[in-house]
């Protein structure tokens, strides 16, 4: 446990906002305007990135996919990424299954 006058928080939601800030600064070219987070899709957990407000950087970053979803796994953020215009799903990435 952290102690009361420390500027850590260990809470999940600050962890998980820790990792996603850590993602952000391992991409190279992800707009700020991206929005990045994780959600539950069927019984996995990937790493959504919206693209609502910077919808000229959704085709580049689905051409250059292989750092963003090599970032998300390494983190342990997600396996598969999920490319989305808010509601609406433009692409879809996973890690390949090791066989």
């Amino acid at each position: 446990m952290a102690h009361k006058n420390s500027p850590l928080n260990y809470t999940s939601a600050d962890l998980e906002k820790a990792a996603v800030n850590r993602f952000r600064s391992l991409v190279v070219g992800l707009p700020q305007q991206c929005r990045v987070f994780r959600d539950l899709w069927d019984r996995s957990t990937v790493l959504c990135l919206d693209f609502a407000d910077c919808p000229n950087s959704l085709e580049p970053s689905m051409s250059e996919f292989f750092p963003l979803l090599l970032a998300a796994h390494n983190l342990g953020l997600a396996d598969s990424l999920l490319f989305k215009m808010n509601n609406r799903v433009m692409g879809w990435t996973t890690m390949a299954p090791n066989t």
